[in-house]
């Protein structure tokens, strides 16, 4: 029987040792979580700092900022470019659209009158026949 009390005792520690393995695995887990959210805050505060010194020196940037400055300034530039051009864009569409409509008007009616057409002379030439059927 001892060796089954000794069988037991391992297994006991075994599975003591698994859950203690798991606790630890579980609080790394949650660190690491943990970590990823204060470097989330940390990148979030890095990029206020960076909005605050352009706001304040982005004209007249010191040294080593200067270059990373002169890119945002040219990519603002190139937004405000890229917007412009939309907009012209947009307004140059919206006189196409509009004479597109009026072309479309103008077809719609002519295709209008084309069918009042056929269908008087559709209806002529039935009654035509039936004439020349009551007729024979």
């Amino acid at each position: 029987m001892g060796f089954f009390d000794n069988l037991m005792e391992k297994a006991t520690d075994i599975a003591q040792t698994g859950v203690a393995k798991s606790k630890q695995l579980a609080e790394i887990a949650k660190l690491k979580t943990s970590n990823m959210a204060e470097e989330d805050t940390i990148k979030k505060a890095y990029v206020e700092i960076g909005k605050l010194y352009y706001a304040e020196k982005g004209q007249a940037p010191e040294g080593p900022y200067a270059a990373a400055c002169e890119r945002i300034t040219a990519a603002r530039a190139a937004v405000e470019a890229n917007n412009d051009r939309i907009a012209q864009l947009k307004a140059d569409l919206g006189d196409s659209a509009e004479e597109a409509a009026e072309a479309v008007e103008e077809a719609a009616e002519e295709v209008k009158e084309t069918v009042e057409e056929a269908a008087g002379e559709v209806k002529e030439a039935v009654e035509e026949a039936a004439e020349e059927t009551k007729a024979d």
